[in-house]
């Protein structure tokens, strides 16, 4: 999968799809094309593929018939449709909602449009990890809190919640339920899902396609729709179903489980060897800590701007990120680096590295020789 004249490091962001996902996209595509809401014998086959993809995937999460599966566009509709779907449909519960401000913007900017509706937000703090911490959390519930959203792994600095002691918290309350936008951590950490209420899964950042994603949550949970039309998946996502993205995504879950015990071994290696280069360094300051997701390596740039490096390394064909894809080009700099206690500079000039199968530990002397050249070259 490694084009021989880049080094990609960009994997958070998105990745490049397993050959068996494209193959198994092309053959439904253009072999097995119905509509799966029609009742002829195409639509019936379609339909077929559908059921199929969502067993699929709960097979692939170790979860049974109490958990149901809800596909959308990504992981940015999922976490729409669980927090305002939710939130919505139980207000009469309770208007008090937590989550917390290191959270991916999809999460964020739902409980800001929610305080626009009278609903009242509590913005947990992080300690100097990135972490939510557990006694936090116990302060900040109350007798009309229904729902808590807390991410597994943040997508910048690869900080891991203890998700299961959270969700403990939460379900401490009996009017209260536990999402999280667990991203960053499909196929990569040991999640016990049955612990969570409602998570999402991105097609794109588990070698499957752009465009497919799906909401998992408990079979008992309701939501208020966010789509109307044809009543499609469950009545929530009206619009006629992409069977070949949703059994994609459902190809791509089952791969990457598969090969999750070899692969994380093989990342946990990588990851090593670019700490060890880039801690030696002058002029970087790290904000990933290594109790957290060796998938995401995060350092800032002491005096020199990162866009500007990004861009340098981007000529030399290595590509990295600065701050997080979805909002780089919105925001001059990190809010989580900034929610770390960091001063203004350091959350500016921010560089993700993020790696995947295809990453080498000879990339680690590569990138490292290459930084140096680049930041003893520019102002």
């Amino acid at each position: 999968m490694k084009n021989a004249n880049h080094i990609y490091l960009d994997h958070a962001a998105t990745t490049k799809p397993y050959p068996e996902v494209v193959s198994l996209f092309t053959k439904l595509e253009t072999e097995h094309y119905g509509n799966s809401s029609s009742i002829h014998g195409l639509g019936i086959d379609a339909l077929s593929y559908l059921n199929k993809a969502r067993a699929l995937v709960l097979k692939s999460l170790c979860l049974g018939s109490n958990y149901k599966v809800i596909f959308t566009s990504g992981a940015t509709e999922a976490n729409n449709l669980a927090i305002l779907g939710y939130c919505l449909k139980h207000q009469s519960r309770g208007k008090h909602i937590i989550t917390s401000k290191i959270e991916h913007p999809s999460v964020l900017e739902c409980f800001k449009y929610l305080e626009t509706l009278g609903f009242d937000v509590t913005y947990l703090n992080v300690n100097r990890y990135g972490v939510v911490e557990v006694d936090s959390l116990k302060k900040a519930m109350r007798k009309d809190t229904i729902l808590v959203s807390l991410m597994s792994t943040n997508n910048e600095i690869g900080s891991i919640n203890n998700i299961e002691e959270l969700s403990k918290v939460v379900h401490e309350n009996p009017k209260a339920v536990f999402h999280s936008d667990t991203t960053q951590s499909i196929g990569k950490d040991h999640l016990n899902f049955s612990s969570i209420d409602m998570f999402v899964i991105s097609g794109h950042k588990i070698h499957g396609l752009k465009g497919s994603g799906c909401l998992v949550l408990k079979d008992k949970i309701s939501l208020q729709e966010r789509v109307f039309g044809g009543g499609q998946e469950d009545g929530l996502r009206s619009g006629t179903v992409p069977v070949s993205l949703c059994c994609s995504l459902a190809k791509a879950l089952e791969i990457i489980y598969q090969k999750m015990s070899i692969e994380t071994q093989h990342i946990s290696k990588i990851y090593q060897q670019f700490l060890d280069k880039i801690r030696n360094m002058e002029g970087i300051e790290l904000n990933s800590n290594s109790a957290g997701s060796k998938y995401i390596l995060n350092f800032s740039l002491l005096n020199k701007k990162a866009s500007v490096v990004v861009e340098a390394l981007s000529n030399l064909g290595i590509y990295v990120s600065s701050v997080s894809a979805c909002h780089s080009k919105k925001e001059a700099s990190s809010y989580v680096v900034k929610a770390l206690g960091k001063n203004e500079n350091l959350a500016h000039n921010t560089i993700r590295l993020s790696f995947g199968e295809d990453n080498s530990e000879n990339d680690a002397d590569v990138f490292a020789s290459t930084l140096i050249k680049v930041m003893e070259t520019i102002r």
